[in-house]
C-alpha cells in the first residue's frame, strides 16, 4: 500500500509543464532573432560546438529533480512499521457510568458531560502513562483497550453516551471486574480504576469487585458524580424519567456506597460537584502512584519512503552538472549526444 502523507504538496508538479511551456516560447524566441542575423545554415556552421542536445537534456534532469523533490516534501509511505517503546508511567483504566441517571442536571452541565470534562483533562496531563476506557449502565463492555494513544482516548470519550448501552440500570461490579482484566501483564507499576458513578448501584457486588482488584494490586478510586438533593433525569428527547405510580423520578448521589466501594479497592472517594476541586484530588491521587516501565506498541501502517527519493534526487542531479551545454573538443568524437 503506498500513500503520502502531504499530498498538498504535489500540486508543485503543475510548475513542470509550466517550466516546459516557458521553455518552449524561448526557444522559439532565440530562433526569430538568430534568423535575423543571416541564413540558417551559415550559421550552424559557425556554431559548430553548440549542441542542440545536451541543453534540452540537461532541462530535463533538472525538471526531473524538482518533480523527485516535490514527491519528497510530499513524504511516500508504504507497507506497515511496528516498533515497541519502553515508558515510565502508571496504568489508568476509565470506567464510565452511561445510565440515563448521568443526564441528571444537578452539575453543570450534566453529570455526564461534566464527567466527560474531568476525564478529558486528566488525560491531557499524562505523559507516559497508559489509559483505557470502559462504559457501562446495566451491562459493561470495553470502550478503548488500554493504551497511550491519548488522542485516540479522548475521541472515544466523547462519543460516550447512553445509547451505546440498551440495557439500562447500574452494575458497578461488573463494571469493576470488567476494568481488572483490561490491565497488561505488568505488576511492578501503579494501576487504578477511576470509575465514574452517581452511585446508584442495582446489581449488588461492588464492594466484592472492589477487594478483588485491591488483592491484584489495583486501586479503585470512585468519582461520585451529583449532589445529595439529586435532580430530575431529562431524556434527550426532553422527556423525564417516571416511575411506575408516573411519578418524575429523581436521581440522588449516593455516597456512602461510593464511600465503601473506594475503601473495599485501597482507593479515594472523591466527589465531583461544579468545582475543580474533585480535578485536584484525583491528580493527586494519581501521583502518588508508583511508575515502572510499561511496553506500548506503536502501530504505524505506513513507513517513510523518502529517503530512496532523495538518493535518486541527489543522482539526477549529479548527472545533471556532469553534462555540459557545450561539446567538449576531448570528446568531440564521442556521440553520446546528436550534434546539431
Amino acid at each position: 500500500m503506498y500513500r503520502f502523507e502531504d499530498p498538498l504538496f504535489l500540486w508543485l508538479l503543475l510548475l513542470i509543464p509550466l517550466f516546459a511551456v516557458i521553455r518552449f516560447v524561448n526557444i522559439r524566441r532565440q530562433k526569430k532573432k538568430l534568423a535575423e542575423f543571416g541564413d540558417r545554415a551559415l550559421i550552424e556552421q559557425m556554431m559548430e560546438h553548440v549542441s542542440k542536445s545536451r541543453p534540452l537534456v540537461k532541462f530535463w534532469l533538472l525538471q526531473t529533480a524538482l518533480a523527485l523533490l516535490v514527491i519528497m516534501l510530499a513524504r511516500p509511505q508504504m507497507g506497515s512499521k511496528v516498533s515497541q517503546e519502553k515508558r515510565k508511567g502508571i496504568e489508568v483504566v476509565i470506567a464510565v457510568d452511561i445510565s440515563n441517571s448521568m443526564l441528571a442536571k444537578d452539575v453543570i452541565p450534566s453529570r455526564l458531560d461534566r464527567t466527560k470534562m474531568l476525564v478529558e483533562n486528566m488525560i491531557d496531563r499524562f505523559t507516559n502513562d497508559k489509559v483505557g476506557l470502559i462504559v457501562y449502565a446495566g451491562d459493561a463492555f470495553v470502550q478503548l483497550p488500554i493504551t497511550g494513544d491519548y488522542v485516540s482516548a479522548k475521541m472515544f470519550l466523547q462519543n460516550i453516551d447512553p445509547t451505546l448501552i440498551q440495557t439500562q440500570g447500574t452494575d458497578i461490579g461488573e463494571a469493576i471486574r470488567l476494568s481488572i482484566n483490561s490491565f497488561g501483564p505488568d505488576s511492578n507499576i501503579g494501576r487504578a480504576i477511576v470509575l465514574v458513578t452517581d452511585g446508584e448501584d442495582h446489581e449488588g457486588g461492588a464492594a466484592e469487585a472492589a477487594k478483588e482488584a485491591r488483592k491484584k494490586g489495583i486501586h479503585v478510586f470512585i468519582l461520585g458524580v451529583g449532589t445529595a438533593e439529586g435532580a430530575p433525569v431529562q431524556l434527550p428527547d426532553g422527556s423525564y424519567v417516571t416511575d411506575q405510580s408516573g411519578e418524575t423520578v429523581v436521581s440522588k448521589l449516593n455516597e456512602e456506597m461510593c464511600r465503601q466501594i473506594a475503601q473495599a479497592g485501597s482507593g479515594t472517594y472523591i466527589h465531583v460537584d461544579n468545582t475543580g476541586l474533585a480535578q485536584e484530588q484525583l491528580e493527586s491521587e494519581m501521583t502518588k502512584l508508583q511508575k515502572g516501565d510499561t511496553s506500548s506498541v506503536i502501530y504505524s501502517e505506513y513507513d517513510e519512503q523518502y529517503q530512496a527519493v532523495g538518493i535518486i534526487l541527489l543522482f539526477v542531479l549529479l548527472l545533471e552538472v556532469c553534462i555540459y551545454e557545450r561539446k567538449n573538443p576531448l570528446f568531440r568524437h564521442i556521440r553520446l549526444f546528436k550534434s546539431k
